[in-house]
């Protein structure tokens, strides 16, 4: 009986003693609280205003209870701060604080996705609450340990399980502050055969000017640009990764290394036509003066026109000389010559006149080219009959005022005129070369003239 009543006296003892106490209160917080002096116990920090950009890659920052979440900008959030009507024991895990925010509204304090399924999966790949975000305001966790402040209010009020994990959706992984951050799939080779870039949550691959994706979007195939979009003027070679033009044969490539710019070959080499140049667009071509042809695309030849187109009279024959030609008389002789055969007139020797002049002149034409190199022998000339004991000598007899001539013996009946001073032209030159023929005793004297028509050419060609 004594026993009965000792321990009934002792109970009401520590009820009354429990009845006293006000409050158990830790000054210390843990990680993501702070402490209130005037409320006297740990309020949560807000990160989401202390922390700047707290958040990456366009999620939204969200204040969790010791910490905050980043969520997608398309999750909706269902903020509930009223006080709970029923702890939800920490071992009961993720899953059944997710169930409980879904089918309680009122009843699971703290914050739920809108149509949240017992997976703890948000609809459109968003975050779920953990088992921390439903048990209410007078519960902080931190990563290694938590405490708990308790008022005769909600004394049987228990503690939330600090470890805990939560499910992120794809492309995303748990962090070590319990939060869902997006993998960097592009450390991990060889997701893309070029360039990788990563996204909240995915990646996609990219690949290097001059190359595109093949259809399984991560190899890198090259584009024949020059079938695609040919940007050369004219020649296009497609290389790896680019394109190179070139330009055909007289062209070279402008500063923008794709259009032709037509090369001058006339202003690169003064040797290329005999005469004159022509440019042309990636060509050249050459041209000759009037009375002269093209031949081996580059020189120039003279045009015979008394083959071609004889103007001259019936009574007259055409001489061609370089660069042109001239008519002159069929029968060159005056009187008192008269012409024996072609181009040759004689005096007859009954004449008296005839005793004073040369027996005979002979007409002979010869062309010659403008600027010709001296000293040259031009012409040669011979005697036709030959006496026996007589002496020829040879003289230029009229046509050499100005000494451009001179003629040098070389045999006994024969004589070269040499050219002794560089004639330009067009011109025309007459000069009589005489020979004289005496015999030995000089009882006999005879003289003939070979009247030499030099045309020189308006051109060294």
């Amino acid at each position: 009986m004594l026993k009965a009543l000792f321990l009934t006296m002792l109970a009401l003892a520590l009820v009354k003693s429990q009845d006293t106490e006000e409050t158990i209160t830790y000054t210390q917080c843990t990680d993501g609280y702070e402490w209130d002096p005037v409320r006297q116990q740990c309020k949560d920090i807000d990160e989401c205003d202390i922390v700047p950009d707290a958040c990456k890659g366009g999620m939204k920052c969200v204040n969790h209870y010791g910490g905050y979440l980043c969520l997608p900008k398309t999750a909706q959030i269902i903020v509930n701060n009223e006080q709970p009507q029923q702890e939800t024991p920490a071992a009961e895990g993720v899953g059944a604080a997710a169930n409980a925010a879904a089918t309680s509204g009122a009843g699971a304090g703290g914050m739920a996705a809108t149509g949240m399924a017992s997976s703890g999966v948000m609809p459109g790949g968003g975050f779920v609450a953990s088992a921390a975000a439903v048990a209410g305001p007078e519960v902080q966790t931190g990563r290694n340990n938590f405490v708990i402040r308790r008022n005769p209010a909600d004394a049987q009020r228990i503690p939330a399980n600090p470890s805990h994990r939560i499910q992120c959706a794809t492309g995303y992984e748990q962090s070590e502050h319990n939060v869902c951050q997006d993998i960097d799939e592009c450390t991990i080779p060889p997701y893309c055969h070029q360039r990788c870039v990563n996204t909240p949550g995915s990646f996609y691959c990219q690949c290097s000017p001059g190359f595109q994706l093949a259809a399984n979007n991560y190899t890198c195939v090259d584009i024949n640009e020059c079938d695609a979009s040919n940007q050369c003027a004219q020649q296009c070679y497609n290389i790896l990764g680019s394109f190179i033009c070139q330009c055909n044969q007289g062209y070279e490539l402008s500063s923008d290394r794709l259009n032709c710019e037509d090369i001058d070959e006339c202003r690169t080499s003064s040797y290329l036509c005999q005469y004159q140049c022509v440019n042309e667009p990636g060509k050249f071509s050459c041209m000759c003066p009037q009375g002269y042809q093209v031949v081996r695309s580059r020189t120039c030849q003279d045009i015979n026109e008394c083959e071609t187109t004889n103007e001259c009279r019936e009574d007259e024959m055409c001489w061609n000389y370089h660069g042109g030609f001239r008519c002159y008389p069929r029968n060159p002789c005056q009187d008192p010559y008269v012409l024996t055969s072609e181009n040759r007139c004689v005096c007859p020797v009954s004449s008296a006149v005839c005793r004073e002049l040369p027996q005979s002149i002979v007409y002979k034409y010869m062309s010659i080219r403008s600027d010709r190199s001296v000293p040259s022998d031009i012409f040669q000339i011979q005697a036709t009959t030959i006496y026996a004991n007589t002496i020829n000598t040879f003289r230029i007899k009229s046509g050499n005022e100005n000494g451009e001539f001179y003629l040098r013996q070389t045999s006994p009946v024969s004589a070269m005129l040499v050219l002794v001073k560089s004639l330009s032209g067009p011109r025309e030159y007459i000069v009589d070369l005489e020979m004289l023929t005496v015999n030995s005793i000089g009882t006999f004297r005879t003289s003939s003239v070979l009247r030499l028509t030099i045309i020189v050419g308006p051109f060294s060609f």
